[in-house]
């Protein structure tokens, strides 16, 4: 069993949700919040704590993921129009020091198998500069960045995320494979949410 108390959870869940129509995060998806499902994953991770970024809708996101966990830490991405690097950013930028790394999961990913998250920590705990889920050869999410990528990540821009930064690792990322496709499920559009 490995403890969380060198790695934080990060919940990204500041975008506009505009394929969506706006509100995506707030929609009803298996009775609860689509946040929530995210939060329950952030919640399984061995990580010490979560940081939830919000940046459209701050208020109503803030006050759903209170809802679902007094504890969590909100942080604003005042410039998140820019795209999830802002996100990524300003989750980043507010970590505690001393940490192994961070699980990075994307508020609009619900259906995370809670099984798969420890081992994602135990890689980096090996040395590897970041871990990722795998299903059917394909890579999906959470990510999990060791402290040795937060000062690059502190500079991505754009709307992509850590995506440069996992593509320049190469065979040094480490790939976990994931029980179900739960680590590649979100939600962009309404009908999404049936499915």
């Amino acid at each position: 069993m490995t403890t969380g108390a060198d790695f934080a959870a990060l919940v990204l869940a500041a975008g506009s949700a505009s394929r969506f129509g706006g509100g995506k995060l707030l929609a009803p998806y298996r009775g609860a919040p689509l946040l929530h499902g995210a939060l329950a994953a952030a919640r399984a991770a061995p990580a010490a704590s979560i940081i939830v970024v919000t940046g459209a809708d701050a208020e109503a996101v803030g006050a759903a993921a209170r809802a679902f966990d007094p504890a969590v830490r909100l942080v604003h991405a005042a410039d998140h129009a820019e795209g999830l690097a802002a996100s990524l950013r300003a989750g980043i930028a507010n970590l505690p020091p001393d940490l192994a790394g961070a699980f990075v999961f994307l508020g609009d990913m619900p259906r995370i198998p809670h099984a798969v998250l420890p081992r994602l920590a135990d890689a980096v705990r090996a040395g590897a500069p970041a871990a990722a889920p795998a299903f059917a050869g394909i890579r999906g999410h959470p990510v999990v960045l060791s402290a040795s990528l937060f000062a690059q990540a502190l500079g991505l821009t754009g709307d992509v995320g850590a995506r440069p930064l996992i593509q320049g690792l190469g065979p040094r990322l480490a790939l976990v494979e994931a029980p179900d496709d739960g680590v590649l499920f979100d939600v962009d559009e309404r009908g999404d949410l049936d499915r």
